[in-house]
């Protein structure tokens, strides 16, 4: 893909905002007014509001992100000042940037949240037709203590933990989940503890979460689509953890290589009411031992577009280079 300089080239991005470290001061919502002031001044009366209705704190500083990185990827990609950047809903209720002279989308984005991080996938300056893009994040510690005393808790065990979300997954998924993951995936497990045992098969099925909710995200569909048992990821793989957070995840140029051992997972067989789908283009890809990223692209008027555009590491970016860049050009 061409850079963002470059306006006359479809353009893609991936970035991220880790809201972790912000406003270390505020320990309620109410306190980013003050700590969070300058951020907040940059927003729409409408979507302050919103991000300081949050109870709790973390919770709001993901939503101050969601709605800068917006902003920010409008601008960034497209002729248009910070403060021009109305993002409305369209029919499915997906925020949008229509261009105000053509009624178009020059910029198709989608963001996604948790545990602390906040990232957008974006795509611009694509003339040959509609444009989509989901995304999805996950933590697999940021429930562990309860996930695990479900599972140890319920006289079913995982299995009984994995049909309490039965209904988003398609029945081929569950029973993968319940029965072969561990055997599909040898490498899965990285000690011998019971536990151990159960973070294996939460890791799996959260990355089944991402991969499912990033192609949902992609149609403009929510977890209440009535197709939704209707897909299938066959036989999917978890990315193995990189070593740290911080330490990017290997990129592997064969594409034959073991997926026991891949941090980054590029080959999907996916179904959609039992056919092939041939035209998403998807990337699970680790982040540090508990984060993982799920990303989907797709061009439905002209499939090889998307099928050739490359889903690489997400760029960081920080709070104040992005507060700058919004005054500047406001």
């Amino acid at each position: 893909m061409a850079s963002p300089s470059n306006k006359k080239e479809p353009v893609l991005v991936q970035w991220i905002l880790d809201t972790r470290p912000w406003y270390p001061e505020a320990t309620q919502t109410k306190q980013l007014e003050t700590h969070a002031s300058r951020a907040l001044s940059l927003l729409p009366e409408s979507e302050r509001a919103s991000v300081l209705r949050y109870f709790h704190v973390r919770d709001a500083k993901m939503s101050l992100a969601s709605h800068l990185l917006k902003h920010y990827a409008i601008t960034k990609l497209t002729p248009t000042p910070w403060s021009a950047t109305t993002i409305t809903r369209n029919s499915k209720t997906k925020p949008v940037y229509l261009d105000p002279s053509t009624g178009q989308e020059p910029v198709s984005f989608n963001v996604t949240h948790q545990a602390g991080l906040v990232a957008l996938v974006a795509v611009a300056n694509y003339h040959s037709g509609q444009a989509d893009t989901g995304v999805d994040v996950v933590c697999t510690s940021e429930r562990r203590d309860r996930d695990h005393k479900l599972i140890l808790t319920d006289p079913a065990g995982w299995p009984g933990f994995v049909d309490m979300h039965a209904d988003v997954f398609g029945p081929g998924e569950v029973t993968y989940l319940k029965y072969r993951v561990l055997s599909a995936v040898p490498g899965l497990v990285s000690g011998s503890k019971p536990e151990d045992l159960i973070d294996g098969k939460l890791r799996a099925f959260y990355a089944l979460w991402a991969l499912r909710e990033a192609y949902i995200k992609l149609t403009g569909e929510a977890l209440l689509a009535e197709w939704l048992r209707e897909l299938e990821f066959v036989s999917f793989r978890p990315p193995r953890p990189t070593e740290a957070w911080g330490v990017p995840a290997r990129e592997d140029d064969d594409d034959d290589v073991d997926t026991d051992t891949a941090q980054v997972i590029r080959k999907f067989d996916i179904r959609f009411r039992g056919e092939k789908v041939e035209d998403v283009k998807m990337c699970l890809r680790s982040m540090g031992p508990d984060y993982m990223i799920a990303t989907a692209v797709r061009t439905p008027d002209r499939k090889e577009d998307a099928l050739g555009w490359e889903l690489g590491p997400y760029e960081f970016l920080e709070l104040d280079e992005l507060l700058d860049f919004a005054e500047a050009n406001r």
